[in-house]
């Protein structure tokens, strides 16, 4: 072990050298991380031979557990766009609500079909629609009518999708803050959807009207790739969208049946892992989104490279974060937290949360910022008693305070909208900082209830 202020000072300075190389450098988040997880090892004293396998015993935990879920992700999020079946159930949603409904019917979209997919994938498959609503909505009016009627449709379907991607598992961060704290799948998701569904309601819908005054967007039109073919029916778009979640809570479901119930369908607890969960999702999307277009070699081709494409960038990114962390961990990071904890009386929640924040403003990634306040975070809730699931949810909430210019989806969401910087900032980075801080709220109050 190291001295404290050694510690600390070492961990600042590393990930402050990440951040240039990233924000100033335009290095790729992956070489950053390692970058920084490095100079974070030497920093504290560590060998250089401890540091590497440290990094690499890190990226190989956490890839390990994580890396066929955000393949298998990806994949059922390509075949719900390509296929038209995201689109088509978004549009179902939208049309039966009128101008004072589309806000929570964007709300509402983004929410299921955000279920199973990643934060990005859901931005692109919904943007187009809401746009396209809006701007019926506002037929007639002038250019900022338009404007604040695309904004109050997408910023509802943007926090619906961030709330998610921060709080509800099958997404890759709370799935692997829920393994790193041994917390309890089903609680979790249950607790994430309890907290998230409020949580998105105040960032979205009742947010957006005031966020979207006098902010002017460029005109932007999306691609939209959809496979030929007719659009499979809003009810079997809904279900393959359901059926990865419903998996996993009916296998989770098992445990908390009597032993001799629960050992005789040990086969249904089995299904409710992720990855069988999401594998057996993706084999029946195929046939109900496709039909006989499955059998297709463009179809197949369409679905695996819109899938494997952003997989790379993600999957690397992932890797390094787990790196950073097991360096941290290893440098003696979680022991002084915890000891901090327990002597201090702070809440460790409130410490949770305020870890993801502070490696969520460094970094620029959520998932980065959840694997690593995850990873460091264990000997806390040991030693203080806390609930691994409340824990999860307030990491959660910290790792998505205050997108900036070093998150890529800060860069995506404008480039998405249509806004310039400044409007970028009054828009998206105010909604994620209110997600965050609300949620925290709620975490807290829920950890006291419940």
């Amino acid at each position: 072990m190291v001295g404290d202020a050694r510690l600390i000072g070492s961990a600042l300075a590393g990930i402050g050298v990440a951040i240039l190389l990233i924000a100033r450098g335009r290095f790729h988040p992956f070489l950053a991380l390692l970058v920084g997880a490095i100079l974070v090892g030497l920093g504290a004293g560590l060998p250089l031979a401890d540091v590497v396998k440290a990094a690499e015993k890190g990226a190989g935990d956490i890839l390990g557990g994580t890396g066929l879920v955000v393949a298998l992700g990806l994949a059922l999020g390509a075949m719900l766009h390509l296929s038209g079946g995201a689109a088509g159930l978004a549009a179902a949603a939208l049309s039966r609500a009128g101008s004072r409904g589309a806000p929570w019917a964007s709300l509402l979209a983004s929410l299921v079909i955000g279920l199973p997919l990643f934060f990005e994938t859901g931005l692109v498959l919904i943007l187009p629609i809401v746009a396209s609503a809006a701007a019926t909505l506002a037929m007639g009016g002038g250019d900022a009518d338009r404007d604040a009627a695309k904004l109050r449709l997408v910023l509802p379907a943007l926090a619906g999708l961030s709330t998610l991607h921060a709080l509800v598992p099958p997404h890759p961060g709370p799935l692997v803050a829920v393994a790193a704290l041994n917390a309890n799948l089903a609680r979790t998701i249950g607790y994430g959807l309890l907290v998230g569904l409020p949580t998105a309601i105040v960032a979205g819908p009742l947010l957006a009207p005031r966020l979207s005054r006098g902010i002017r967007l460029d005109e932007v039109v999306p691609a939209t790739p959809v496979a030929d073919g007719p659009a499979p029916r809003p009810g079997i778009a809904l279900l393959v969208v359901l059926a990865p979640v419903l998996l996993i809570a009916g296998g989770q479901g098992v445990a908390l049946l009597p032993p001799p119930i629960a050992s005789r369908l040990a086969g249904v607890a089995a299904v409710g892992n992720p990855v069988m969960a999401l594998v057996i999702a993706c084999l029946l999307a195929m046939p109900l989104l496709f039909g006989r277009r499955l059998f297709s070699p463009h179809t197949q081709d369409a679905v695996w490279d819109e899938a494997m494409r952003p997989a790379g960038t993600v999957l690397l990114a992932i890797g390094a974060g787990g790196a950073l962390k097991q360096v941290l961990v290893t440098a003696g990071l979680a022991t002084l937290l915890s000891r901090l904890a327990t002597e201090s009386g702070l809440s460790p929640l409130l410490l949770a949360w305020g870890v993801a924040v502070a490696i969520r403003l460094a970094t620029g990634s959520a998932t980065v910022a959840t694997i690593t306040a995850a990873g460091i975070m264990p000997g806390v809730v040991a030693a203080t008693g806390a609930s691994p699931e409340w824990t999860v949810l307030a990491i959660g909430a910290g790792s998505i305070f205050f997108s900036h210019v070093n998150d890529p989806g800060f860069w995506l969401v404008k480039n998405y909208l249509g806004t310039d910087m400044r409007g970028t900032f009054r828009t998206w980075s105010v909604m994620e900082t209110v997600v965050s801080v609300t949620g925290l709220i709620l975490v807290l109050l829920g950890s006291r209830i419940l």
